[in-house]
């Protein structure tokens, strides 16, 4: 399956009956599926079906879904309101017969009182629903197209810099079978200043330097984080919705490289090279996720 973008745009038309209807979808990011539908009066009862196709075809993003509908022919019957009738010609006839008047109540005056005539608009056929959910299926497929060729583009960038985090992630480790006699040779020359001469414990001098060894041991960090890195890899290779699960590989990665960057902090010059490599790699995850947010 693909790996798909959240930002897209399309619009379909078709016809039915002599009436027009236009479709356009337009996808951006967001956190989940959020489907913003504008349907013309005579169309809202469709919308939990339109809702339950655009499920179909879309995970996450923000959608707004335009739906025109022109050149439908509206009938517009007008009924008379006869109970309203029949209680007027009732009551007048009631109120001639209590004052003793004579006379015919007027059809016309009648007629021209307000609520006496009403319009019944009729609603689409349900074929309409059909046409409207098969149009949106067309705009949806239409979307889904092109978020995909985006999607691979945005993907391809993604292994590009996921492979540049893998290749500082063996150079640290290649580092960090180096930097041990180099740490254990400057806590030495750091010790021999202090004590101006005296002789070294080799003993506490060995204690020292375990301790400096295992406050300064990155190879956990960089196991971790060459794993979440084929993870990476894995993910973008599986394909579909794949954007939440990157996005907490990422942070995890990210959260890697801090503790190596911790950690070499007091190494001196020996785990210099280290730190600048934790930190092309921490640049590099960082540009990971801003374009990982881009993926469904």
């Amino acid at each position: 399956m693909s790996v798909r973008s959240m930002t897209g745009y399309a619009a379909v038309r078709r016809s039915l009956q002599g009436a027009e209807l236009a479709i356009s979808v337009r996808s951006v990011n967001h956190r989940g599926l959020d489907a913003h539908l504008h349907l013309p009066p005579e169309l809202e009862r469709f919308e939990p079906a339109l809702r339950a196709v655009i499920r179909r075809y879309v995970a996450r993003g923000h959608l707004q879904v335009h739906v025109r509908l022109t050149n439908w022919r509206r009938q517009t019957p007008v009924v008379l309101n006869l109970a309203l009738l029949d209680a007027y010609l009732t009551a007048f006839r009631r109120a001639a017969a209590v004052h003793g008047l004579q006379g015919e109540p007027d059809l016309n005056a009648a007629l021209r009182l307000p609520g006496m005539f009403e319009m019944v608009e009729e609603e689409p056929p349900l074929e309409m629903e059909a046409c409207l959910a098969e149009a949106l299926e067309a705009a949806l497929a239409a979307l889904n197209e092109q978020r995909e060729r985006e999607g691979e583009e945005i993907a391809s960038e993604l292994r590009k810099r996921n492979a540049a985090v893998r290749e500082c992630a063996g150079r640290m480790e290649e580092l960090r079978r180096q930097v041990l006699p180099a740490w254990e040779s400057r806590l030495r020359q750091r010790l021999q200043e202090l004590l101006q001469g005296l002789p070294l414990d080799e003993q506490r001098l060995a204690q020292e330097a375990a301790y400096l060894a295992e406050r300064s041991d990155i190879s956990e960090e960089i196991t971790r984080l060459k794993i979440h890195a084929q993870q990476v890899e894995a993910l973008l290779e599986e394909g579909g919705e794949i954007g939440k699960k990157l996005d907490f590989l990422l942070q995890e990665m990210q959260r890697e490289t801090n503790t190596i960057l911790a950690k070499t902090a007091g190494t001196g010059e020996a785990g210099l090279p280290i730190t600048e490599l934790a930190l092309a790699a921490k640049a590099e995850i960082e540009k990971l996720r801003e374009q990982a947010l881009n993926l469904e």
